[in-house]
């Protein structure tokens, strides 16, 4: 069996699902930014060690205090639930806090407003690419101290925590992450009589596989790639990074658009094939929504996501059974090479305008079942409500601890008690290969290659290099060029 990529080395002994976040992993804004209010911390009955900057005579269940926290969306009513619950046994412990449900979502558009009119919460939710920005604008408070008196600190994954460690110090809590990968649904393949493809596959297999499933006549697509939104430039790229290519360089402080390369034009060449073979959907502007819906509803075979939201929305609405549903892997670009897929995650970050007091008590909020019983207790009776209700849990496929930590191994020991738990294969996890996006400006360059790829899809004869050109000097004017190191 392959070595999993040092990326996401420990894995392998976990295998389970991506957990959807409140933007499903659309990527529109970024990785998906949903709070995992079932997520774990110390024992939740003993407070963690308080910062190193605050008198250790400092008892936090005597702090009068005010937090507002990040809460779940209307529509999500089973994480909305699990938060109540959260929020209930928080306040056993710290009766002297009053905690504010906030259900603002993440926006890189809106957060300097909020910040600048002190609306923000104290504890709120944000994807993977934003702790250099957030860390860098002021808006997310450095928690090194915090973290290093948090005596779990050392069984976090280091996967997602790197994603926050700017410079040595740490901004952000990692809740769960996930890799790219392509969500096939095997039962369609099968009933149209084609090969399922291994799971360490090719983009040659992809569109061998797209080809034969395809009906365009009957509306059915092989495979749909997001078309709008940032989600299309977030979907191509993968295949930048399976043909071994970058969104940027950055030298001696100095940040290079480097998509226009030989890699960016392999990538887009496939793109290019796709759509020439016909097995795009015949209106291509599907968004994250659109594309898992398609998927979830039988209108095509195959989707590029956040492997939850896919699998979640095939079992839990589209009636599939888990045969049904395979997550492989990004294709690799030809035989041998990596299966590499965007790495993402979902994090929470503490205001930086609240008082010590209160950071401390977000901290605690934002770890308060990490690790502990009652937070797998909690995960448990979460599975139990699903199969009464005849529906599929889907966990996160990297968690917040280690995977093959002793903690991991108690969660999956709860998965296998049940049926209805979606877990990956070894040799899934064995083959993925995570990558990080990009450090500067990812949702701006996202939105560029949307453009490039609508030009793709919606034309023929396209200059493919000329428009990677196009994009490349766009994002080096108006963005990478203003960076100061």
């Amino acid at each position: 069996m392959r070595k999993i990529s040092t990326v996401i080395t420990g894995l392998l002994a976990f295998s389970v699902v991506l957990a959807a976040c409140g933007k499903n992993n659309d990527n529109g804004a970024s990785s998906s930014p949903a709070a995992s209010p079932s997520a774990a911390s110390p024992s939740a009955t003993t407070p963690a060690s308080p910062s190193s900057d605050t008198p250790e005579t400092t008892d936090l269940t005597k702090v009068k205090a005010t937090i507002s926290i990040y809460y779940p969306t209307p529509d999500q009513t089973e994480k909305r639930a699990l938060e109540d619950d959260k929020i209930k046994r928080f306040n056993e412990v710290y009766p002297n806090v009053e905690i504010v449900k906030s259900d603002w979502q993440y926006n890189p558009n809106e957060i300097g407003i909020k910040m600048g009119a002190n609306e923000a919460p104290t504890l709120f939710n944000t994807y993977a690419t934003e702790g250099k920005f957030l860390a860098e604008k002021g808006w997310a408070a450095d928690i090194t101290d915090l973290f290093n008196a948090y005596d779990k600190k050392d069984q976090l994954n280091p996967i997602l925590l790197d994603q926050f460690n700017i410079g040595g110090k740490i901004f952000g809590i990692p809740q769960q992450g996930y890799v790219v990968g392509t969500v096939v649904n095997t039962k369609m393949l099968k009933d149209k009589g084609v090969a399922v493809p291994s799971l360490d596959w090719t983009w040659d297999d992809v569109l061998n596989t797209a080809k034969g499933v395809a009906d365009p006549k009957k509306g059915i697509a092989g495979i749909a790639p997001m078309g709008k939104g940032n989600e299309a430039g977030w979907n191509w790229t993968n295949f930048l990074f399976e043909a071994g290519g970058e969104i940027q360089t950055v030298d001696g402080g100095k940040v290079t658009a480097a998509f226009n390369s030989e890699a960016g034009l392999k990538a887009l060449e496939f793109y290019s094939k796709l759509k020439e073979a016909k097995v795009i959907p015949g209106d291509w502007a599907l968004g994250w929504g659109d594309a898992v819906g398609a998927f979830a509803q039988g209108r095509t075979a195959m989707v590029i996501a956040g492997p939850d939201g896919p699998v979640d929305q095939a079992l839990n609405q589209g009636g599939m059974k888990p045969e049904d549903v395979t997550v492989y892997p990004m294709p690799a670009a030809q035989a041998g090479g990596k299966h590499t897929g965007v790495l993402g995650g979902d994090f929470l970050v503490i205001n930086p305008n609240a008082t010590k007091d209160e950071q401390q008590l977000a901290f605690q909020y934002a770890v308060f079942d990490y690790f502990s019983d009652k937070g797998l207790a909690s995960t448990e009776e979460s599975i139990k409500q699903r199969k009464t209700e005849n529906k599929y849990f889907v966990p996160p496929v990297i968690q917040y601890f280690k995977q093959d930590s002793e903690y991991g191994a108690k969660v999956k020991a709860v998965y296998d008690k049940y049926d209805n738990v979606y877990q990956y294969s070894n040799e899934l996890m064995a083959l993925l290969d995570g990558k990080p996006e990009a450090q500067f400006n990812t949702q701006e360059y996202y939105g560029e290659m949307t453009k490039v790829i609508q030009e793709v899809f919606s034309k023929s004869n396209v200059d493919l290099k000329a428009q990677l050109d196009v994009a490349a000097k766009t994002m080096q004017d108006k963005f990478y060029n203003n960076i100061k190191s």
